[in-house]
């Protein structure tokens, strides 16, 4: 069952722009599935999804990009459009984002695959980079400026 579900949810956010766990919800149940909120949120960070930006200012679920694709321009709008502003902190680099756009931009300065970003850490707003090298940390933040700017 649970396979099956996952398939529906992987078939919804591709047909439809779905923007919250609740319309996922409902969009289950309409197709025969009773699923509760804590079921669509596990399935949800199971099928590791995030959320993009489109049109309006509306966001939708999306499936995971491969780790080796090469920086596209569904990224760059990620971060343009999401990021607000970026602080400095030792080997930290805090990025401040639009609220609820933590993930998204998490997800695209990901996949950027820079050598020095050891990983990164999302909420609602904020992002915590991990530089693997506190010498470092400038040269991402001018990185990542280059896409924004």
């Amino acid at each position: 069952m649970k396979v099956q579900r996952q398939r529906k949810i992987v078939e919804l956010i591709t047909e439809k722009d779905i923007e919250t766990q609740e319309e996922l919800a409902k969009c289950l149940v309409d197709e025969g599935y009773a699923v509760t909120q804590a079921t669509v949120s596990r399935d949800i960070r199971e099928l590791n999804l995030t959320k993009v930006s489109i049109n309006g200012g509306k966001q939708k679920y999306v499936l995971p990009h491969s780790k080796n694709m090469t920086i596209n321009s569904k990224y760059i709008r990620v971060l343009k459009d999401g990021i607000l502003s970026m602080t400095c902190a030792g080997n930290l680099l805090v990025v401040r984002t639009v609220a609820g756009m933590a993930m998204a931009v998490a997800a695209a300065i990901d996949a950027i695959n820079m050598k020095e970003v050891a990983g990164c850490i999302a909420g609602d707003d904020t992002i915590m980079c991990a530089i693997r090298d506190a010498h470092d940390t400038e040269n991402v933040k001018k990185h990542l400026e280059s896409f924004i700017i």
